[in-house]
């Protein structure tokens, strides 16, 4: 049993570490809005921003893979989480004096790459921390706080952009929370300098190979946000049926991000009493987003479907981060993150180009390709609750 004095330092760590991604999403959150017209006022035709935010969303996930690796080898979780950090941190202001777009292109991917190499580390030391307060409480917690950074970046942006006129004064802006982001992250470092200490080898898998059940997770997860509408199609939909005035549709983002961090907290709850059984209500809740999504032309029910696409991602920032934990064994967390990230990013990234092609061919084709692939999200779910 932990003593109270590490449920006590655990849980500073997950808070600690909650105000870093805070800071650190109001800064790379409140740029990306911006990201497509800055790119315009540079010069930039519509494939090059096509390129740069499809590669940049490549290397941001399709690195973990490597940032796992290199965790689990070296132990050095506080080195490459605080090296990520810098990286992502500091290309945002630079964006202010990029005076091309093929500058702004290498500062762009520059910050997904960044966030490639401290994720994996990053929630490597969230696993070990949780292991004392509940797994599910520690990531709902820190998902809450980084989402309140993802709601107030916009707002932080749009502010500057309506004030000013200015791309390179709101780029500059961000680096004020870049700053308080990186000075929480090094009073973490200096307070908790060996993370592993905070869990010991006992909790957990104990088994040091990835079993059965963690492929059979993968491919559930998989599956699952494959199935699974980008809010930039959802968003896409709605300009095109003229459901709302442009401006409302930002601010149905940040609805659907509040929605995240309040059903962060409250999933995480269900997941250290349930463990693996709450998985199933991911597409549960997922079914219905594309029909509330796309059917419809009724202005409270798209709500609805943003209301339920933000309670999803709730459940994928806080349960599938947890559910790692006890699948996977100790040793080697940070290379099951590395894996979990680096797939989420290319079931999202095939999920996302389906989906839009067949928005193209026929709204019903859609709702069947993202409810077909949730129903096989649940057939995989029983032969997992089955060997787990």
């Amino acid at each position: 049993m932990q003593s109270k004095i590490d449920v006590r330092r655990a849980f500073k760590v997950v808070i600690l570490l909650g105000f870093v991604s805070l800071f650190a999403d109001i800064t790379y959150e409140g740029s990306r809005g911006i990201l497509g017209p800055f790119l315009f006022t540079l010069g930039a035709s519509a494939t090059a921003v096509g390129l740069i935010s499809g590669l940049g969303e490549l290397v941001g996930y399709g690195f973990r893979l490597i940032s796992g690796y290199v965790v689990d080898k070296t132990k050095k979780h506080w080195f490459i989480t605080v090296a990520g950090y810098l990286i992502n941190l500091v290309a945002v202001p630079l964006l202010a004096f990029a005076g091309s777009w093929e500058i702004a292109s290498i500062l762009i991917i520059a910050e997904r790459f960044g966030k490639a190499v401290r994720t994996p580390a990053r929630d490597t030391i969230l696993s070990y921390a949780s292991s004392n307060i509940g797994y599910g409480k520690g990531f709902g917690l820190h998902e809450a706080l980084d989402q309140i950074g993802a709601v107030v970046g916009p707002l932080v942006v749009a502010g500057v952009i309506y004030s000013s006129k200015s791309y390179a004064l709101a780029f500059l802006s961000l680096g004020i929370p870049a700053i308080l982001s990186l000075l929480t992250l090094f009073t973490t470092v200096a307070i908790y300098p060996k993370p592993e200490l905070l869990e010991t080898e006992s909790t957990g898998s104990s088994d040091k190979k990835f079993g059965k059940t963690f492929y059979l997770y993968l491919l559930f997860s998989m599956l699952t946000i494959c199935g699974y509408p980008h809010f930039q199609i959802i968003s896409y939909h709605f300009k095109k049926i003229q459901i709302m005035p442009d401006e409302i549709i930002p601010s149905l983002f940040a609805l659907a991000m509040a929605i995240d961090a309040v059903t962060a907290l409250i999933v995480g709850g269900l997941f250290d009493r349930f463990k693996l059984k709450v998985l199933f209500l991911i597409p549960i809740f997922a079914m219905p987003v594309s029909i509330f999504a796309f059917v419809w032309g009724n202005l409270i029910l798209v709500i609805i479907g943003v209301i339920l696409w933000g309670v999803v991602m709730g459940f994928q920032e806080t349960v599938m981060k947890s559910a790692i934990a006890i699948i996977v064994p100790f040793q080697r967390r940070g290379l099951a993150y590395g894996i979990f990230h680096s797939l989420f990013g290319v079931a999202w990234f095939v999920g996302g180009l389906a989906i839009g092609w067949l928005y193209e061919v026929s709204i019903v084709y859609l709702i069947i390709f993202s409810i077909g692939l949730q129903v096989l999200s649940l057939v995989c779910f029983v032969y997992l609750r089955r060997v787990s």
